[in-house]
């Protein structure tokens, strides 16, 4: 699933260096990913121009990436464009409802495993 050409929106980007959403963000922008930081509370997150919610995105996203608690990523699931068909949950962030809405929908899923491991270990 990871492709530098593809841009990932990253629900639980953060300003805080010790927030996960922080690090997983510096690290895909530094490595080359197009990143939409999505944060309701933040303008912008490392320089980059924040949405506050995926609708409000008026770039095409490929891939969301979450990092946020599990009732936060249902949430976001339920509210998400329908065009979106992938989506990575980060140890910490997914659910068995969350997990089971993606198959139900016809999403790949990646969960239980982290993006910065797997972006550094094709």
């Amino acid at each position: 699933m990871m492709n530098n050409s593809k841009t990932y929106a990253i629900v639980g980007a953060s300003n805080n260096p010790e927030k996960y959403g922080y690090q997983v963000t510096k690290h895909l922008k530094e490595s080359g990913y197009k990143v939409i930081p999505i944060n309701p509370k933040e303008q912008t997150i490392q320089g980059i121009k924040t949405c506050k919610t995926i609708k409000d995105c008026n770039t095409k996203i490929d891939i969301v990436l979450f990092i946020v608690p599990p009732a936060v990523t249902e949430q976001v699931l339920k509210d998400m464009p329908k065009q979106i068909k992938k989506v990575w949950m980060q140890p910490g962030s997914e659910s068995e409802k969350a997990i089971n809405f993606c198959k139900t929908h016809n999403i790949e899923c990646i969960h239980n495993t982290c993006v910065m491991l797997k972006q550094n270990n094709p």
